[in-house]
């Protein structure tokens, strides 16, 4: 796929994670941002929240860009079940803190949901991909140092496996790549559902 092709897939999502993930991952994506209140989906089922929200980004980003130059719009989101919990971002540094002393020595669910529009057609693929996460027994000062770095109060569940709480999560099972906010297996079904092959969205 040349470059030009490539522009012609459209993250709609702000985190630099699933950027990175996606780069790494020999994908080269435009990103356009989407601005849905994420705070408009309450439901008692996570995935179907993390799934709801990724639909309405791929919707609100497909609506806004040029079907002329665009062939998809891939929207995500994810969430955090805790105890029954629907977890997204922390709302303060008080909310991360407590969500960490809650967190400790257990496992939860990180639910991500996954919508692909093909802006040609209209159609739409949609995916929930969960990932359980252990996570390990810190301590308060680590929660303390955690919490002072900014890093938990801008992700869902206020953690990450691939930035400095890497090592307090002391385990992961299904996929890694989940946890980071975009299921690489899961968005090569989703493309093949729409006649893509993976391999020709690659820019190599």
């Amino acid at each position: 796929m040349s470059a030009a092709h490539a522009d012609r897939f459209v993250l709609a999502s702000a985190s630099p994670a699933r950027l990175a993930t996606l780069r790494s991952a020999g994908i080269e994506p435009r990103v356009v941002v989407s601005g849905v209140d994420e705070s408009q989906v309450t439901d008692p089922e996570p995935a179907t929240v993390a799934t709801r929200l990724a639909e309405l980004k791929a919707q609100a980003v497909a609506a806004e860009v040029d079907p002329a130059g665009t062939s998809w719009v891939l929207g995500c989101d994810s969430v955090l079940e805790l105890g029954g919990r629907v977890l997204g971002k922390p709302d303060d540094e008080d909310d991360a803190r407590a969500r960490w002393h809650e967190m400790r020595g257990r496992s939860g669910v990180l639910h991500t949901g996954h919508c692909l529009v093909e802006l040609g057609t209209g159609r739409q693929v949609l995916r929930s991909v969960d990932t359980v996460v252990h996570f390990a027994d810190v301590t308060d000062e680590e929660i303390e140092a955690y919490v002072a770095s900014g890093e938990p109060l801008h992700v869902a569940g206020a953690f990450t496996v691939d930035g400095l709480g890497g090592a307090f999560v002391r385990g992961l099972e299904g996929d890694p790549h989940n946890v980071v906010g975009l299921s690489l297996p899961a968005l090569r079904e989703m493309f093949a559902e729409v006649g893509v092959r993976w391999t020709d969205l690659w820019d190599v």
